[in-house]
């Protein structure tokens, strides 16, 4: 082990022999709320895109603006954030993605121009973007050994969000909407349904910053202090949490990391930390971050995961696994409503009658992220092999959609997929902070939830070429291939999580 891991073996053991206190279950509460807006914004910008058509007479062709608007400043903040998080530390990203998305929020319900509320969607997704790398970071830094089935079950908040979203859309938008089906614009004040919704939504986003900022005292993560070198100041956290715990004061001291650092010495070990490897890097790549000049301030830190064949394989492999279930997904959402369309079935329902479709379909969710939070710790199968059985599992709900033929089939079987994608999901976001260090989790986590979303953004393009019209089942089979292209990937990881220190 290196010095840091060896630091971070006597935090943790602090952490566990403390156990699952207030502090932690707090925590664990306002990053499961970053998971919240996460889908709730998602959605509901999917249930406001209609009456925007309807009020500033946009072309069916280019309401996907909105939605890519959204998704570029979801991939920016998934990076910037997630870059940040490992360089200004975990405290400050905890509390700015909140209040950037509570800003554009209310900005959003504002304009009547289309273009506008782009950007201002954009805005929206950048603060959105960062909350699943950074949350899930922060709540694995803070848990017992024994509890770490919880960044699992985490997940659970993202279907809330999404039933959230559509609860608040069936009960405001159809009273206060102008029919869609009108061939003109209708006014901005018969059509303030989705500009409530909105409003709501960004008080909710607004509350959750102010529990964060206000009420609650967010302490720096330990493991983060460890890896820049202030150690005194990751001990006076791990005090504070016991006192707010009200549990016996850690009998970890700085005497004992410095009798660490001593026998460092004595073995004459150039290399102190993962963070300080410049002596034993070879001299082209000090070259190369000599002409980064200050950049490499704020991607240095990531020198240490390309270094290791361990952390690149890692990395490579869930990269193909990020951006195949995104791809999957994200070509079911797009053309199962055509190729329904094509057999026939009539999806011409009611506002009301479509949100509550919504409720019905993504309600089951929640109890897929329990799932996943049990399956976390079965013996002999773990992280890893829970992943590929749920990843299977998702494959094969989207070649069964060959066999939906009606509404209620369409509502059961979305269900079944998003019960499928919500099980993989929340295993995939628990073990990949588990995987890396704390020096560049954040960072690892950012990238790869970058990389799923530009694979969701090429995918419809992709499945464009594929579908011929009518009922294509080529479409479907690509969507099931990327899911089994993602569980074959995850059979391919080159160490479970389970029951292995979180460094």
């Amino acid at each position: 082990l290196t010095l840091y891991e060896k630091k971070s073996v006597l935090v943790n053991r602090e952490l566990d022999l403390m156990g699952m206190g207030h502090y932690q279950h707090l925590i664990f509460l306002l990053c499961g709320l970053g998971y919240f807006l996460d889908l709730l914004y998602a959605q509901v910008f999917s249930l406001v895109a209609g009456p925007i058509r309807a009020e500033m007479g946009v072309k069916e062709a280019d309401i996907g603006w909105l939605y890519a608007s959204f998704n570029a400043g979801l991939m920016a903040g998934a990076m910037g954030w997630g870059m940040a998080v490992d360089v200004i530390g975990r405290r400050w990203c905890f509390n700015l993605t909140c209040l950037i998305s509570t800003v554009f929020g209310f900005l959003f319900a504002l304009p009547s121009s289309f273009p506008s509320l782009c950007v201002l969607s954009a805005g929206v997704g950048i603060g959105v973007g960062g909350n699943i790398p950074i949350d899930a970071t922060i709540v694995l830094e803070f848990l017992p050994k024994n509890r770490r089935y919880l960044l699992a079950a985490l997940s659970t908040f993202q279907p809330l969000g999404t039933v959230a979203a559509s609860l608040i859309a069936w009960a405001i938008i159809p009273g206060w909407s102008c029919p869609q089906t009108s061939g003109s614009p209708c006014p901005k004040a018969d059509n303030m349904g989705w500009r409530y919704t909105i409003l709501t939504i960004a008080f909710i986003t607004a509350f959750i910053f102010l529990a964060r900022f206000a009420v609650f005292k967010f302490r720096e993560s330990p493991k983060f202090l460890l890896s820049t070198g202030h150690d005194a100041h990751a001990l006076d956290v791990l005090y504070a949490i016991a006192v707010f715990n009200g549990t016996p004061l850690p009998a970890l001291s700085l005497e004992d990391f410095q009798a660490l650092e001593y026998v460092e010495w004595r073995k004459d070990v150039k290399v102190r930390d993962v963070e300080q490897q410049m002596e034993a890097e070879p001299k082209t790549t000090r070259g190369w971050k000599s002409k980064l000049g200050g950049l490499e301030k704020y991607v240095g830190h990531l020198g240490g995961m390309f270094r290791s064949r361990v952390y690149a394989y890692l990395f490579v492999v869930l990269a193909i696994a990020y951006m195949s279930l995104f791809f999957s997904f994200s070509i079911a959402g797009g053309f199962l409503p055509l190729i329904l369309a094509a057999r026939g079935v009539e999806m011409e329902m009611s506002q009301s009658q479509t949100y509550r479709s919504y409720v019905s379909i993504y309600l089951p969710g929640v109890t897929a992220t329990w799932a996943a939070a049990y399956a976390m710790d079965l013996p002999k199968i773990g992280r890893k092999w829970a992943m590929v059985f749920a990843a299977g599992l998702m494959g094969a709900s989207l070649f069964l959609y060959q066999l939906v033929n009606s509404i209620p089939a369409n509502i059961a079987f979305n269900a079944l997929e998003y019960w499928c994608q919500s099980l993989y999901s929340a295993l995939l976001y628990a073990y990949t902070p588990e995987a890396f260090p704390a020096t560049y989790r954040g960072s690892a986590s950012g990238m790869l939830s970058t990389l799923g979303r530009v694979a969701g953004i090429v995918a419809p393009v992709v499945a464009g070429r594929v579908y011929t019209g009518g009922d294509s089942p080529g479409v479907l089979y690509l969507a099931g291939g990327a899911a089994w292209m993602s569980m074959l990937a995850i059979a391919c990881l080159p160490f479970d999580t389970r029951g292995k220190e979180a460094y």
